[in-house]
């Protein structure tokens, strides 16, 4: 968490704060061709490139609706939205269950869920919101990955939002069921603040939703940061920026886990692609980020650059062909945590390259202002920095 602190910053005041934290080595991957099939936005809606595939669209109290999906070169894909019915009270403290989808899966059956959390505030001030996607078992027992976002909504006269006062974020998972069963998957949201008085999140109807695959993503990979605990006291994170931290670093490649490779499948006429990542900033007095990382007072923000980057491997383990997406991106540092959306959509699978092999990676390099955390896993089960690749079947 972070301390509680008072500022001007950008003509607004900050009233006293405290939210909660989140808590085969390859050579020369040199692009030979690139393809921007997708975009990255940091504050509202992912929106999808000129030519990109459309994504997907889109029980407590909750209506169901299904939607039909369309992907580049593929066929569609039934998705089902579950969406809040009726607006929902996120108070401070509380993980609060919005919306929810069950299904009966087989072992290794994988379902891709999408879930949106629209959020209002009573007050002006600054308080944390975290959303996640969690699946039980039967039993009640939570199957680990739990896919989570982070953001402060920064009060209700914020007129940054797409729809001012009006904070949306949104989580991806990529469920894989360990054994026969049925499982439940919930969309949660949880407040955070050391605000005084009465105050409260409000989760909007309409505007919240989950959305979960209605058959098998067949063959579909999942990536995600490695361990990285909201105060960093272990110094396990990776950061960008100034002093100590890397000036720039590769998300899923060389952050010391082992470089993952991905097989399209065999009958796939084409892949899609897609990462979120959730990004930290370091001003002085945060309890979100190692002492040694806090270069500067807060107000100061950060811009970074990212490059998501899904690359189809030749038979030697280098680049064959490299597609990807790249964005600027600001991170405010009453925003403090935020999420960046990219889309790589409808790629063909190169028969030239004489593999089907692909690697994911994002490659972050620091612009100017705070340094950032590159937030990761959080208690062993909760992702925050992800991403997914789908085989899209004709």
């Amino acid at each position: 968490m972070s301390v509680p602190t008072t500022m001007a910053v950008a003509g607004r005041t900050v009233r006293r704060v405290l939210v909660a934290g989140l808590g085969l080595a390859l050579v020369a991957l040199t692009p030979l061709t690139a393809q921007a099939s997708g975009t990255t936005e940091a504050a509202g809606e992912p929106v999808a490139a000129t030519g990109a595939a459309a994504g997907p669209a889109g029980v407590i109290g909750a209506s169901s609706e299904p939607v039909r999906v369309a992907g580049a070169a593929a066929a569609p894909v039934a998705v089902t939205r579950t969406t809040l019915a009726e607006d929902t009270v996120i108070p401070r403290g509380v993980t609060v269950d919005l919306v929810r989808r069950t299904m009966t899966l087989t072992a290794g059956e994988k379902r891709h869920l999408r879930g949106r959390l629209e959020a209002t505030s009573t007050t002006t001030g600054i308080v944390g919101l975290t959303e996640r996607i969690r699946c039980l078992d039967a039993s009640g027992r939570t199957v680990p990955v739990v896919a989570a976002s982070a953001r402060n909504h920064e009060g209700s006269d914020t007129v940054t939002y797409a729809t001012p006062g009006h904070l949306p974020l949104f989580a991806d998972l990529l469920f894989t069921a360990p054994a026969d069963g049925t499982y439940t998957c919930v969309l949660q949201g949880t407040a955070y603040s050391s605000l005084t008085g009465s105050y409260h999140l409000t989760a909007v109807a309409g505007k919240t939703w989950l959305e979960a695959d209605d058959s098998d993503r067949v063959g579909a990979g999942w990536w995600q940061n490695p361990a990285c605990e909201s105060a960093d006291s272990g110094g396990a994170c990776t950061y960008v920026g100034t002093g100590p931290a890397r000036r720039d670093a590769w998300v899923f490649y060389d952050d010391g886990t082992p470089t993952r490779r991905w097989q399209a499948h065999p009958d796939a006429v084409s892949v899609s692609a897609q990462a979120n990542l959730e990004l930290t900033t370091c001003y002085h007095g945060t309890a979100s980020c190692a002492t040694a990382m806090q270069a500067h007072p807060r107000g100061k923000n950060a811009v970074v650059d990212a490059r998501f980057e899904f690359i189809q491997l030749g038979t030697t383990g280098h680049a064959c062909r490299t597609h990807s997406t790249t964005a600027r991106r600001t991170v405010t540092d009453d925003a403090h945590h935020a999420v960046g959306y990219s889309f790589l959509t409808g790629l063909p699978v190169d028969p030239a390259c004489g593999t089907r092999d692909f690697l994911m990676r994002i490659y972050v390099k620091h612009v100017s202002g705070q340094t950032v955390k590159i937030d990761g896993v959080q208690s062993g089960v909760t992702s925050l920095t992800n991403g997914i690749a789908f085989n899209n079947f004709g």
